[in-house]
């Protein structure tokens, strides 16, 4: 079975899992509709083609968090605008975000799709970003493709999180990982709000995934730098 690693980072992420009105909260990792949203938009398709888009629920996936971050809410003043143009009402919103985290994305599927996703994320048609429009990947996200299942995937990747943090934390031995239920053998699982039916505007919904939680072993990283930052630019010097 074939899997792409990515690396989710920067400054701020968020997942909105149970958003409402003026409140709009983040899940503690990636959500499986976030990475499809991602993939979605690499690969140029809309928002209305539902039939498309449902199709991307059938990826095998697994989040590794390798560095959790902290929980930041950003305070709104917004304003309702009348179809003419004139102000409406002003409104308070509350938006939270992820500071300083990093995860480590497992996805898999059949090669000819791994393929087309492998091909759309590292060509985008869209802009794809972490949760919010202003939130873009950041440029060294696709880290390898990798002849494994998920779960091993995860389990034989060192530690992705930032330097400051792994010295910060070096009693830290084992990662939370969160997965499609099928992908772990532990009994206990959750229901949660990740399965896309549409992105569409108008009748956005989402229905319910089954979400295991397990645990990795750290595998420490031998260097500071241990990944090529020239790769990121291959191809344009």
């Amino acid at each position: 079975m074939t899997t792409i690693l990515l690396k989710l980072s920067g400054p701020l992420q968020s997942y909105g899992n149970d958003s409402h009105f003026e409140t709009r909260q983040t899940a503690r990792y990636p959500t499986k509709s976030a990475i499809i949203g991602m993939i979605a938009a690499s690969m140029g398709l809309n928002r209305n083609q539902d039939q498309e888009v449902q199709e991307l629920n059938e990826i095998d996936l697994a989040v590794r968090v390798d560095q959790s971050g902290e929980l930041l809410r950003d305070f709104h003043m917004a304003h309702a605008i009348k179809k003419d143009g004139k102000p409406k009402r002003a409104y308070v919103t509350n938006r939270y975000y992820l500071q300083d985290a990093v995860f480590v994305v497992a996805i898999s599927a059949n090669d000819v799709l791994i393929k087309e996703i492998t091909k759309a994320l590292k060509s985008p048609y869209f802009q794809p970003f972490m949760g919010r429009r202003s939130l873009p990947l950041m440029s060294d996200f696709f880290l390898k493709v990798v002849d494994q299942k998920p779960i091993v995937a995860l389990q034989n990747l060192p530690w992705q999180a930032s330097n400051w943090y792994q010295k910060k934390n070096k009693t830290i031995t084992r990662l939370d990982v969160y997965a499609d239920a099928d992908l772990l053998n532990c009994d206990s699982y959750v229901m949660s709000r990740e399965r896309v039916l549409s992105f569409s505007q108008q009748k956005r919904e989402h229905g319910f995934r089954p979400v295991k939680h397990s645990y990795v072993s750290v595998i420490k990283r031998e260097s500071a730098t241990d990944h090529d930052i020239f790769s990121v630019i291959e191809g344009v010097l």
